[in-house]
């Protein structure tokens, strides 16, 4: 069966989508730090619990006091990324699943690299708002080069305090490597993380992984919380063919949508670390 047929413009079965969401959920950094979440509306309604219940002790048989619980809500509307991809009728009609793989990837690159440099960075609208404008986000300074772990330590504490638990770092290979290079004493040649070279997992500060992106800017270190960090998703990722437009060449022209935007409903429980020569 040919998968992307040069007839089969306008159609969007389910397989097509997937050979653009699969991939990106395993390129970009933010699904592997985040957790998806899928909607099917224009946008996703997240409550935030402004005042707790009033709770407290009570005597056996005396009337327990009513109180309200008050919610805000943060409303957040996935933003459309996009990627264009031209190839000639033989390669989109091969029957070869290969073929039609290897197109939604190199789609799903420019939509998994545009989304994660969104993440961490400003970046002007339509992109959604990332960790880089993200109001009230923990702050730890780190000195022009890293000695020892304790910023770290003090962003977790942050992380901790604000309710939430740092999962995994996001840094640049170049600070990466900085942190990595640390050794446990002076004089000595045994690294301070991960001593144990036969162990797997070695790149991991305080027992928790480092995912390098190099969309994160120069001398900073992002801790993330799990738990506190959603990529919302919609369900209407599409793949679409199309060979009107590029007829007299004999080329077909594969489009792939896909809608994502970020929450962060508790900003603190997320930790930037800033090297001073940032």
């Amino acid at each position: 069966m040919t998968l992307l047929s040069a007839d089969a413009a306008g159609l969007t079965p389910a397989e097509y989508g997937e050979l653009v969401t699969k991939p990106v959920e395993a390129l970009s950094v933010a699904y592997a730090v985040g957790t998806k979440v899928l909607t099917k509306s224009h946008s996703y309604r997240i409550p935030l619990l402004v005042t707790d219940v009033t709770t407290g002790a009570v005597a056996e048989g005396a009337e327990i006091q009513a109180s309200d619980a008050d919610f805000d809500e943060l409303v957040v509307v996935p933003a459309k990324f996009a990627g264009l991809t031209i190839a000639s009728r033989e390669l989109v009609d091969d029957s070869d699943p290969a073929a039609a793989d290897q197109l939604g990837k190199s789609i799903a690159r420019q939509i998994a690299n545009s989304a994660d440099r969104a993440l961490f960075n400003s970046l002007a609208s339509p992109n959604p708002a990332g960790f880089a404008s993200l109001t009230g986000i923990s702050e730890v300074e780190a000195p022009e080069a890293y000695a020892n772990l304790d910023p770290f330590e003090e962003a977790v504490s942050l992380s901790e305090a604000a309710g939430g638990r740092i999962t995994a770092w996001v840094t640049g290979a170049t600070t990466a490597l900085e942190v990595a290079k640390l050794k446990d004493a002076s004089a000595s040649n045994r690294a301070l993380l991960n001593s144990d070279l036969t162990a797997e997992g070695r790149r991991m500060i305080l027992g928790r992984p480092v995912v390098v992106s190099p969309f994160v800017p120069a001398g900073t270190i992002y801790g993330v919380s799990r738990d506190d960090f959603l990529v919302v998703t919609r369900e209407d990722t599409r793949l679409d063919v199309d060979h009107s437009a590029y007829f007299s060449s004999d080329r077909v022209g594969v489009r792939g949508t896909m809608r994502l935007a970020f929450a962060m409903p508790v900003p603190a429980t997320h930790v930037r670390i800033t090297n001073a020569e940032a």
